[in-house]
């Protein structure tokens, strides 16, 4: 089954990625990692806000109806959406400048799953953080580009792909916390699928929806890692997928236009915009960090 994802909202963000829908406040919340750009908009496309910052944002957490957990370039903050006052939680990587956050997650548990990279990209000299109740845990090193986080509706496995090995891994996890308790496996090769896995959500099925880089979809996959369904997009750099709407079956998809020759920003004119399908199946509302 495939059909094609339309334009929502023509952003233009050279790199548009972590979206999440806010269920209290009726939003999407997106970012311009590469602009340090915060945006806000309703499911039927009208900007209700933006914010810039001084450092890269690239990923966010819920903590109620008026503030934010931000995944910034020097760690976790909070960030009061009404006066946009920034307040830090915990360092992460502060002291190392080559670095930033990357595609982050919360857990059901409430743990918030975060990812850092090398800004230029290439060295594998990221990690994967776990940030629940005050406690900062590194589960994860070696990473390039850190991308799919994302977790079972039950919270007992966790998904997670280092975008260049094109390889989504699984683990289990302990529901109640978020911690990994297992050993990392192959959960699907996708080396021979369209573009590199960026990316992905859960839905309330159990399915994952994983955004492709350089492949102009989203491609849902079974839990047994087998391609269920293709949704295409209509520019190539897709970065993530996000449900929401009233009945969270509306799935959103931010994408970006860095990198783009110009040419192909000639043919995609609207690369860097959010784009969404309406969808048979529902996703699940975004668990609340536990700070």
């Amino acid at each position: 089954m495939s059909d094609t994802a339309k334009l929502l909202i023509d952003s233009q963000c050279a790199l548009g990625e972590g979206p999440i829908w806010h269920d209290g406040r009726q939003q999407l919340f997106w970012f311009d990692i590469n602009n340090r750009t915060l945006f806000a908009a309703g499911a039927d496309g009208v900007l209700a806000k933006e914010w810039h910052f001084e450092e890269i944002v690239a990923a966010a957490a819920i903590i109620d109806d008026t503030s934010l957990a931000l995944a910034t370039e020097t760690g976790l903050k909070r960030f009061e959406l009404a006066s946009g006052a920034m307040q830090t939680i915990v360092d992460i990587e502060a002291d190392i400048p080559t670095n930033r956050t990357n595609d982050s997650r919360v857990h059901p548990s409430g743990a918030f799953w975060i990812g850092t990279m090398v800004k230029d990209e290439g060295p594998r000299e990221g990690a994967v953080y776990h940030y629940r109740t005050g406690k900062l845990t590194r589960i994860r090193t070696e990473a390039a580009i850190p991308n799919a986080t994302c977790f079972s509706p039950d919270g007992r496995i966790a998904y997670w792909t280092d975008t260049p090995t094109q390889k989504i891994l699984k683990c289990e996890t302990d529901p109640a916390t978020g911690m990994p308790i297992g050993e990392w496996t192959l959960f699907a090769d996708v080396s021979e699928h369209r573009g590199y896995p960026d990316g992905a959500v859960v839905d309330s099925q159990g399915y994952i929806w994983n955004a492709r880089w350089g492949g102009n979809c989203v491609i849902r996959y079974a839990p047994d890692g087998s391609i269920d369904r293709i949704v295409e997009v209509p520019v190539s750099q897709a970065t993530c997928p996000a449900f929401g709407g009233k009945d969270l079956k509306r799935l959103f998809i931010t994408t970006a236009n860095k990198t783009l020759s110009a040419e192909q920003l000639a043919a995609e004119k609207v690369a860097g915009g959010v784009f969404f399908i309406d969808l048979d199946v529902p996703g699940l509302p975004e668990a609340r960090i536990k700070l």
